[in-house]
């Protein structure tokens, strides 16, 4: 008989392909079979982790409050194939602050409740995206990379698995270190609503 986390699991793995395959996306079309890959899901405000055909891991996020969308200035969240082109805050502390992808020195207060401070504060890790796709995420006013679009951590850990961001990724702090220490430079992301 099988433990109540290996069913939870095989559920969600089904569940996890069901939904691709309901988008005509084969669950190992994110790169080589062999190549781990990032898959967000907006509907659900997920972030799984794949490696061929089998999820490693499904942490919460947030994309934006406003949706999706690519235009610059926007602060929507670009839909489309990226890859991950820098990594940032290798050694920064959980909580570092961070502007303009560097370190301020601070380390945020982080709410695990509904506080919204309205503003969105970058913490812990940068995991800096570039789009894959002219004139969708790549090129022009819709270049995902121009417009800072980045997987980081948030100092509004209670508002992850709702949209509240604008336009990033946003993930709890320990979930991004995590997914950061898991993923290159090169990995592709997939961004679906």
């Amino acid at each position: 008989m099988q433990s109540g986390c290996h069913v939870l699991v095989s559920f969600v793995i089904c569940l996890f392909g069901q939904t691709l395959l309901a988008r005509g996306i084969a669950p190992d079309s994110c790169g080589q079979n062999r190549d781990v890959c990032i898959r967000i899901e907006v509907r659900t405000q997920s972030l799984s982790l794949v490696l061929g055909d089998s999820l490693l891991a499904v942490y919460p996020v947030s994309t934006s409050i406003f949706g999706t969308g690519s235009l610059m200035n926007s602060n929507k969240t670009p839909l489309g194939r990226h890859r991950i082109c820098e990594k940032i805050g290798k050694l920064a502390a959980e909580g570092t602050v961070f502007k303009s992808r560097v370190s301020t020195g601070r380390i945020a207060v982080i709410y695990t409740d509904s506080t919204d401070i309205g503003d969105d504060l970058i913490t812990s890790r940068i995991l800096r995206l570039e789009g894959c796709e002219d004139g969708r995420n790549r090129g022009g006013d819709v270049d995902s990379r121009e417009r800072c679009i980045y997987i980081h951590g948030t100092q509004e850990e209670g508002l992850i698995g709702t949209p509240a961001s604008h336009g990033c990724i946003r993930m709890k702090n320990r979930d991004i270190i995590s997914l950061f220490n898991r993923v290159e430079i090169g990995t592709l992301v997939d961004i679906v609503e």
